[in-house]
């Protein structure tokens, strides 16, 4: 049976470090951990049988209600997008938090906690066929305190549940990854006893129906509910432990070794013909991501002309993704993920984070290399942000969808006969031999616009240079944009994050710096006002997020970094002294409110936000860098900037702290090595670190 959406059908994915299933399009990242031991008896206690959930994350639209909704439970107090969408649901569910918890415990009822997104495309199709099913519902509210978290607002309550899922896999011995909707099943005080993600709503061609998974859930608790108990309070300290960073028996040697390995562990995996990495030649079609973090790394190396490597990989990975259907042609921007090793054919939903970092990235490219198609990206992509991801008072939404009316890809894609119609004949001549529309459509009867060849091979076919092919292009993709504009829109995810306005902010300021745009530079700086005047608390602690007017739940470590990279980034745009104070401002209460004292660098969680059973650090890069990393970076800048010393310091100590991942799995901080070279620069201490037991 093949799973996932139109273009997750074509391949699989694997997830960073981890191996995935092949059904499973989109699985979590697992980050390296120590692997646990478990007596037999212990396996017993978990479940006889995998649950075979299958892990899917893309692309989705929540329904609207036609008629006066039938139910409404306590999600419709909510301001989170994703939860209004199952504010309807007959299942009774709750938001996370002390109500739901209190009535898990003084009843004595296990806990489903189901965790996803707004733009999880398999979360959505779970919402229809399971959570609107009211035999379903019913088996839920009867017997289960039902927990629904959008993982965008509680990242840390998801970082601790998929890791969860990820030590109940294994001691299955499962091979399946993780991945969204997550599905997991609790003790009455929130301990993990198992779990997967999608689950059809009934047994299915070899995987087990919802229904069926929570009739053995619940005959399993009835039947000893006090040895589950205990289960779950195992695999709450199996889950702390795997997260737990612990003291180093080495000291990490923080010199140029370091960036060198990283160097050789990219090209090791870099795919020499079209670029991106994790290439495998025994299994080709493995789905490409644009992974910014290594492109930062690739742009430092080749700024310090350590070795044309790095320049080759970074070249060739930005052409191809400029050139391929990841990127939007008509609209700019970028969308989620390639699904096929050719940047061809993407998952379609269009994510903040990527594109601030895309465009942080292209910016820095074209410093480094100033090519006039890499400018041609950045505006397209700046363009598209501020057009369709832009809230009045200047901030950025998270995400638009993908599907549109159940059909990923259908606000994007063509038909050649709806192109013809939409231009003139010498238009459309044009447009049809740059992006490959005259000849066989390559999405489901559809075109997804890509170029066929480099614009400048094109032009040159054309007896035409290629900045006057360009200024055509421009011309028609406009006429194209007014008609696709007219269609019905993905659905936006309008929330505010504070980290992700902070790529963004960078973003912004790093494109007008380089391009000398003061508009991009005056639309950073109107996002950082936004978000310095609306995400605080009555004491100027910073909030993760905004939406419907409110602002809530204490900022995560990844919300400090990234803003305060971002007024670092609008500071050497401007040299305007408020980014610089607001940004050290910041930084000082970062380091007091989430400084490890024991190990050195910071939690992802602050001293503000409630205790879970574990507390991490997210010390490797996933779709954004890992907030200790850019943490190291911000703190040298200050450092020199403010003549902070104790700042270098702090900056070691969250490099040293990451020396296991360093050395085992470099490709997972490749950002942090960024910093270190800048470490290096500051301190001009190239000689090796003594090594001490």
């Amino acid at each position: 049976m093949t799973h996932g959406s139109a273009a997750a059908r074509r391949t699989k994915t694997i997830a960073p470090e981890a191996e995935s299933s092949d059904n499973a399009p989109c699985p979590a990242p697992l980050r390296p951990t120590r692997r646990v031991d478990v007596r037999p008896a212990t396996l017993l206690c978990l479940l006889l049988v995998s649950l075979g959930a299958m892990c899917f994350a893309s692309l989705s639209k929540a329904e609207d209600n036609a008629t006066q909704p039938e139910h409404t439970n306590r999600l419709a107090d909510e301001t989170s997008p994703y939860l209004l969408a199952h504010a309807h649901n007959p299942v009774d569910w709750y938001p996370w938090g002390q109500e739901a918890l209190a009535k898990a415990r003084r009843e004595k009822k296990p806990i489903f906690l189901s965790i996803g997104y707004s733009s999880c495309y398999w979360c959505h199709v779970m919402e229809r066929e399971s959570f609107m099913d009211e035999e379903i519902a019913k088996k839920l509210n009867e017997n289960f305190v039902c927990i629904k978290v959008d993982r965008e607002e509680r990242p840390d309550i998801d970082e601790i549940y998929m890791q969860s899922l990820h030590v109940y896999l294994q001691l299955v011995g499962s091979k399946q990854g993780g991945g969204w909707p997550l599905s997991m099943f609790l003790t009455p005080d929130a301990k993990p006893l198992m779990g997967g993600t999608y689950f059809p709503p009934h047994d299915r061609q070899g995987m087990l129906g919802f229904d069926t998974v929570l009739d053995r859930v619940l005959t399993a608790w009835n039947d000893d509910p006090e040895k589950w108990q205990k289960t779950g309070d195992s695999m709450a300290e199996y889950v702390a432990d795997s997260l737990r960073q612990q003291p180093m028996l080495r000291v990490v040697k923080l010199d140029e070794k370091i960036s060198q390995a990283l160097l050789e562990a990219l090209a090791s995996q870099f795919d020499k013909e079209h670029g991106g990495f994790r290439f495998d030649p025994a299994n080709p079609r493995v789905p490409k991501f644009p992974e910014p973090p290594n492109l930062m790394f690739l742009l430092d190396a080749a700024g310090r002309s350590m070795d044309d490597a790095a320049a080759e990989m970074l070249t060739l990975t930005l052409d191809k993704i400029a050139q391929g259907g990841i990127r939007d042609h008509v609209g700019g921007g970028f969308h989620r993920y390639s699904t096929d090793r050719f940047w061809r054919v993407p998952h379609f939903e269009k994510m903040l984070y990527d594109n601030a970092q895309l465009v942080t990235v292209y910016s820095l490219a074209y410093e480094l290399t100033p090519r006039e198609d890499y400018r041609r990206v950045i505006d397209e992509a700046i363009g598209f942000v501020l057009r369709e991801m832009r809230d009045p008072g200047g901030a950025f939404y998270a995400a638009l969808d993908a599907e549109t009316d159940g059909k990923e890809g259908r606000f994007y894609v063509w038909e050649r006969g709806e192109v013809k119609q939409a231009l003139e004949p010498a238009e459309y001549n044009v447009w049809a031999a740059v992006y490959g529309v005259a000849g066989e459509p390559n999405f489901e009867e559809h075109y997804i616009p890509l170029l066929a060849a480099p614009l400048a091979e094109v032009a040159g076919q054309r007896g035409m240079s290629e900045a006057e092919l360009a200024g055509k292009l421009e011309a028609i993709n406009a006429k194209l944009l007014a008609v696709r504009d007219k269609r019905e829109r993905p659905k936006t995810d309008t929330k505010i994050l504070t980290g992700w306005n902070g790529l963004m902010i960078r973003g912004l300021a790093e494109a007008g710096r380089v391009l000398q745009n003061e508009q991009y530079i005056e639309a950073a700086e109107r996002a950082a006002d936004f978000v310095l005047a609306n995400l605080r608390d009555d004491d100027g602690h910073l909030l993760h997020t905004y939406a419907a007017g409110e602002a809530k739940i204490p900022a995560y470590l990844d919300d400090y970094a990234f803003l305060v990279d971002g007024l670092i980034a609008l500071h050497r745009a401007t040299g305007e002294q408020q980014w610089l104070d607001d940004a050290a401002a910041l930084t000082d209460a970062q380091l007091a409110l989430f400084w490890d004292e024991r190990v050195g660098g910071f939690f992802f969680t602050s001293t503000l936000h409630e205790e879970l059973f574990a507390r991490s650090k997210m010390p490797t890069d996933t779709v954004t860098p890992s907030g200790n990393s850019v943490s190291a970076a911000n703190l040298l800048y200050l450092a020199e900037a403010l003549d902070k010393p104790e700042y270098v310091d702090r900056a070691k100590q969250c490099m040293q702290a990451a020396g296991p991942i360093l050395a085992e799995h470099p490709t997972a901080v490749a950002q942090l090595v960024v910093a270190i070279n800048r470490w290096i620069d500051v301190t001009g201490d190239k000689e090796p670190v003594d090594e001490s037991e």
